[in-house]
């Protein structure tokens, strides 16, 4: 049986990745496997864990010429059919979403359309979800389009905010309760929508 051909993009140290390696053994993820890692930085965590799991992962520098370029050319050397980003902290352009033909979902530790867009990533979020003085707050997964945390709502989970929560524990909750459980369900519905697609792709390669 054909699966789809899943590329990963991680920045940091690669929780949410692991989530996905971790459902992915427990079949949770079965229409598709994790067939790359691509990281933006040299010796973060995510890249220690792609390794423990065998899985191939590439660095390419996202603050050096050709960035973009570099994924793209990954992206076609391993045949894949869709991309997660997860824990990814950069922004691809219009024209790399358009060159790319399959999927491509994010994850995002807020309830969108609430603290999102440009310059919402990692605390900066829970830290404004806090001084707005939320009482709940969560994740979710969205398509990927030219609009930063602007594509599709896939899947939202709602995350209590709790009396005398700092970021660092907000941010921790809403990955426990909300993106760990979201993201590998996201990831595992679309490429169930993928056969179509990634069948004639791998029938070419």
């Amino acid at each position: 049986m054909l699966t789809a051909r899943i590329a990963v993009a991680v920045s940091g140290g690669g929780t949410n990745l692991q989530a996905l390696i971790d459902a992915q053994g427990r079949g949770v993820l079965q229409s598709g496997s994790i067939a790359l890692v691509v990281a933006d930085r040299a010796g973060i965590g995510a890249i220690a864990r792609a390794e423990k799991a065998g899985i191939p992962c590439v660095t390419i520098v996202r603050k050096e010429a050709g960035f973009e370029e570099g994924v793209l050319s990954a992206f076609r050397e391993h045949g894949i059919d869709m991309a997660v980003l997860a824990g990814f902290l950069g922004i691809f352009s219009a024209d790399f979403i358009r060159r790319f033909s399959g999927p491509i979902i994010n994850i995002h530790p807020a309830l969108i359309p609430s603290f999102c867009g440009k310059g919402f990533y990692g605390l900066r979020v829970h830290e404004a979800a806090l001084e707005k003085g939320v009482k709940v707050t969560g994740a979710t997964v969205h398509m990927v389009n030219e609009v930063p945390d602007g594509g599709k709502i896939l899947l939202q989970k709602a995350v209590e905010v709790r009396e005398g929560d700092t970021p660092e524990a907000l941010q921790k909750r809403v990955m426990e309760e909300a993106e760990w459980v979201l993201l590998p369900q996201a990831a595992e519905r679309m490429c169930r929508e993928l056969p179509p697609l990634y069948e004639q792709t791998c029938m070419s390669r």
